[in-house]
């Protein structure tokens, strides 16, 4: 099920499509503006944004400069009533993927977004961008991102969070670990795996919901909901 986030401050608009929106099988949940709608991504994780620019306490445009830091993985497009063609311009150059004016058709918007998906998911996997929770790790930016947070990891940080990652629910041997990141497993290695685990830690404290447990005498549990 196609996950979308609609931020539209029109009561009436916003209603109509959410619920067309859902009729047509996506799951979709609605903020009113802009600080609304990053409380939400800090909770829950979307495959599509879709912005209306004007909106009191942080418009559409502002709230795009965030998502394209915390989120890039994300795809969103504008749905607005400004057809001024510097907005446009600027909407297109903050990063969206599409801008509709008002007044639009609904089957219109849902053409689009299934578009821009089909789009944008071939690279986003090739690019291996994972959501962590409320962080967003991309694998060869080797960055680790959430709101009020960034953090550049080193190369070995960054090949060990991708190891967790894809093994993560399983358990994770620890032998299997040294293999990959060192090519051998002794004193120096095991060592090390222990302070580069403890930085993971620490960059992941923010979710609570992100636990690397260690299992005495095996290895961890790299746990992510």
């Amino acid at each position: 099920m196609i996950r979308v986030l609609i931020v539209e401050d029109d009561i009436d608009l916003g209603n109509l499509l959410k619920q067309y929106l859902e009729l047509n099988k996506f799951y979709v949940v609605r903020a009113m503006d802009g600080v609304e709608a990053w409380n939400v991504l800090k909770k829950e994780h979307f495959d599509i944004a879709v912005l209306d620019v004007m909106m009191p306490n942080e418009d559409g445009f502002s709230l795009a400069e965030k998502l394209v830091k915390m989120y890039p993985e994300m795809p969103f497009l504008f749905v607005t009533a400004r057809k001024m063609k510097a907005d446009i311009i600027k909407g297109l150059k903050l990063g969206a993927d599409d801008y509709i004016t008002k007044p639009f058709d609904a089957d219109e918007l849902i053409l689009r977004i299934h578009t821009i998906l089909k789009r944008v998911r071939v690279p986003k996997e090739s690019q291996k961008v994972y959501r962590l929770g409320v962080y967003t790790f991309s694998v060869e930016n080797m960055t680790l991102i959430a709101p009020g947070f960034e953090k550049i990891l080193t190369e070995k940080e960054a090949q060990l969070l991708d190891f967790l990652y894809t093994n993560r629910d399983g358990l994770i041997r620890k032998q299997d670990v040294l293999n990959y990141l060192w090519n051998e497993a002794d004193f120096f290695t095991a060592r090390s795996l222990d302070v580069f685990i403890s930085r993971l830690r620490k960059y992941l404290s923010g979710d609570n919901s992100i636990k690397i447990e260690s299992i005495r005498g095996v290895g961890y549990r790299f746990i992510c909901t």
